[in-house]
């Protein structure tokens, strides 16, 4: 009789410490105050000196314009929380082949020869690049006026491959399009070739008195979100995303917010 209950009280004993086991092992993803899991991050590069596609706010300090609201809405579309990462226009391509960045969005023409290095979204803007002269330069009134003249651009755009067919013109290259308005100003060109809506929010952010625009459009240029060859289930996620802000009418709301209806 002893040893029954010897035996009982060792299996009640078994019984309760498995229950207790039971209790401590439910899963931390039900538990109302574990933490929620942290979003995927999109680190995407962009040359930050674009306004009014992508600049740094002087007051906050954070990066803003059309491309950083639109990578943004495509990330919260995809269930990503962008980064973005501020370089150079030419070393972007390098550094999305490098894998250091996931995705570049920096109004970047959709190229053949660009092409082969990256994958490009659908279009998203549709652009062209125009001429910007001093005030009173009455001497420049479109392309071929441009023959055997000083002209500025922002190293490796679709600006540079354009001014570089001028006959004899002397092209000088710069890292950023502000630098290349700054020498215009400066009187170190006669003239900057470059982005229209670009050279449009630099004409009116300084009243004109800096720069007028003229001649006609040199071209049209749309421009691409790209990802690296090797991941093309990011590239066509993006694409997903963006086809969704065009339907749901967000990407309509970004572009009327910078650019207008």
């Amino acid at each position: 009789m002893f040893k029954k209950a010897i035996v009982l009280v060792i299996l009640c004993t078994f019984v309760l410490s498995m229950g207790l086991a039971g209790c401590g092992s439910k899963p931390a993803a039900q538990d109302p105050a574990a933490p929620a899991e942290a979003p995927k991050k999109l680190l995407v590069g962009s040359d930050t000196a674009f306004a009014p596609f992508e600049y740094q706010d002087e007051k906050t300090q954070e990066y803003v314009g059309f491309d950083m609201d639109l990578i943004r809405a495509v990330g919260e579309e995809m269930g990503y929380e962008v980064e973005i990462q501020g370089m150079p226009f030419d070393g972007l391509i390098p550094a999305l082949e490098s894998g250091t960045i996931d995705a570049l969005i920096s109004a970047m023409t959709i190229r053949d020869d660009r092409a082969e290095r990256v994958t490009f979204s659908q279009p998203y803007y549709l652009s062209g690049l125009t001429i910007v002269v001093h005030p009173d330069n009455n001497t420049i009134k479109g392309f071929d006026d441009l023959v055997g003249k000083n002209i500025a651009v922002q190293i490796g755009t679709t600006g540079s491959e354009m001014a570089k067919g001028v006959k004899d013109a002397k092209v000088r290259e710069f890292n950023t399009a502000p630098e290349a308005f700054m020498e215009l100003r400066a009187g170190g060109v006669d003239a900057v070739i470059n982005d229209k809506p670009v050279n449009d929010y630099y004409l009116a952010q300084t009243g004109g008195k800096d720069g007028k625009s003229v001649g006609e459009p040199l071209s049209t240029e749309e421009y691409g979100i790209a990802t690296s060859k090797k991941t093309p289930e990011l590239s066509k996620a993006i694409d997903d995303a963006l086809t969704a802000l065009k339907n749901n009418g967000k990407y309509d709301e970004i572009y009327e917010k910078w650019f207008g209806k």
